[in-house]
């Protein structure tokens, strides 16, 4: 896992190239435990 610094207030999570989410695609920040569901799914 990387982090990598933007601006502009955005939280993004991607794996492998694949936008997994996007705070300014949903306008919201993640729901508990939404990001390693995310991650979980897109490694299956």
């Amino acid at each position: 896992m990387t982090l990598v610094e933007g601006s502009g207030g955005r939280f993004e999570v991607t794996v492998d190239g694949k936008l997994l989410f996007s705070k300014a695609a949903l306008d919201r920040f993640p729901a508990y435990q939404e990001i390693p569901k995310l991650i979980f799914e897109a490694a299956s």
